[in-house]
């Protein structure tokens, strides 16, 4: 049994949270790239230069890479080796308060949905913690604002939609969302489990680089033929027109009952962020 002190949990928490508000992950960057290199758009290439000016003028001042600092949602793969000694969820909710105090980043959560009292601190996090083979402890911080995270949908397909209902629930989530997240976007897709599981799955799905395909080649094939479709709808960049509306996509599917297909789709705007650490 390995023993990691809840004090290290919350230093990593602390600086992923910065990290992951101030540095794009490599795979978004380059897919960013890629979509600026084949955009046969004037307008949207030139609104694509306006990210990616904005993205570099961040690093270099080493400021937020979206004024939207977004939910603490951290993930966290537990070992089933390891003892966390101290309070796990105070560690995790310690963090966040550190980092987004010491890296001056906005706070933007009320303790209650309706009585929308800022908490000052942006906590409490959203934890979700996977027991896992092993000794170690892997923590991810991926922000979300809720630009994009408003423009998220769930639906109880029935079975007989099939994989086209499927195709269709998640072109028409972007097709509804306009300009709204701030495309391009990423996609995370949930599909299976039940309804409280599937939209985790779709959640989930956002943790995976833009550059690895699911390694089911049955659902390597629709994240394909999903990106194609949804680029052809024509939004493009911050909704002026062109081929570059989503970035890439993502899909996660559980086990599901017999009479039901649960599908959701979390929207992530351009700048999807996320950072780890394994301790």
């Amino acid at each position: 049994m390995r023993t990691i002190p809840a004090a290290r949990i919350t230093e990593a928490v602390a600086r992923l949270c910065i990290r992951a508000n101030t540095v794009l992950p490599p795979d978004v960057a380059a897919a960013l790239e890629a979509c600026r290199a084949s955009e046969p758009w004037p307008l949207a290439g030139n609104t694509l230069d306006l990210l990616r000016d904005n993205l570099n003028r961040a690093g270099e001042r080493n400021l937020p890479i979206c004024q939207d600092t977004g939910m603490a949602c951290v993930f966290v793969e537990l070992g089933q080796e390891v003892h966390i000694e101290g309070n796990f969820e105070q560690a995790v909710h310690e963090g966040v308060r550190r980092g987004y105090g010491e890296g001056y980043l906005r706070k933007s959560m009320v303790a209650d949905p309706l009585r929308r009292v800022n908490t000052g601190d942006n906590t409490p996090a959203a934890i979700t913690l996977r027991l896992v083979p092993g000794d170690k402890c892997a923590v991810t911080v991926a922000p979300k604002g809720f630009g994009s995270e408003n423009m998220s949908r769930l639906a109880m397909l029935k079975p007989a939609d099939g994989v086209e209902g499927v195709k269709r629930f998640v072109v028409e989530t972007v097709r509804l969302a306009g300009p709204n997240p701030c495309p391009p976007v990423v996609l995370g897709v949930g599909l299976g489990g039940s309804f409280d599981k599937v939209a985790a799955l779709a959640k989930h799905a956002l943790l995976r680089p833009l550059d690895r395909p699911n390694p089911d080649p049955f659902y390597a094939q629709l994240e394909g033929e999903l990106l194609e479709e949804i680029n052809a709808l024509g939004i493009g960049p911050q909704g002026f027109g062109g081929r570059t509306t989503c970035l890439g996509l993502a899909i996660e599917a559980a086990p599901t009952h017999v009479a039901g297909l649960p599908a959701a789709v979390n929207v992530s705007c351009h700048v999807t962020r996320r950072a780890a650490e394994v301790l």
